[in-house]
């Protein structure tokens, strides 16, 4: 019996494999942002502006998927206004694709435009957005596109 309870003990105590636990760390960071209650426009996945966005090429087709997201709106004091800050498009050095950028169905330019109407904002709403490629006449050619699309969001008083 001695000999049972030493031989468990010394076991334990020299560490073998079998006796020791695994152990697993994870670091990670979080973050949040909370938006006033007056007014917002905020991306339903806010990884669609923390992260690149592909636009996926289909070579049967010879066409570029549209990328597309849900923005959460409010303004409780009007409607909601956009505009581009710049003109938008892809560029690989030498050759450029030019966007064509919709937000709740709204054309967007680089003049604000109301995207959503006092009524709308009001409650708060979910709305589209989409950009999308305007295919060059002589079609696409390859390389590797890169662009920045810069939108600018204004509380529109009534």
């Amino acid at each position: 019996m001695f000999n049972k309870a030493w031989c468990l003990a010394l076991c334990l105590g020299l560490g073998l494999p079998q006796a020791r636990a695994a152990v697993e760390r994870e670091t990670f960071e979080v973050s949040v942002t909370i938006p006033t209650a007056d007014f917002y426009v905020l991306p339903v996945d806010p990884l669609l502006v923390q992260q690149e966005q592909v636009m996926p090429y289909n070579p049967v087709s010879s066409q570029l998927t549209p990328l597309r997201a849900q923005f959460d709106v409010k303004n409780v004091g009007g409607g909601i206004a956009a505009r581009l800050d710049g003109e938008p498009f892809l560029y690989n050095g030498t050759r450029r694709i030019d966007l064509r950028v919709t937000f709740n169905a709204v054309e967007l330019g680089l003049a604000p435009t109301e995207v959503v109407t006092s009524s709308d904002a009001r409650p708060g709403k979910r709305v589209a957005l989409e950009i999308a490629a305007i295919k060059p006449d002589d079609d696409y050619q390859p390389g590797r596109y890169y662009g920045t699309v810069h939108m600018v969001f204004d509380a529109v008083a009534p």
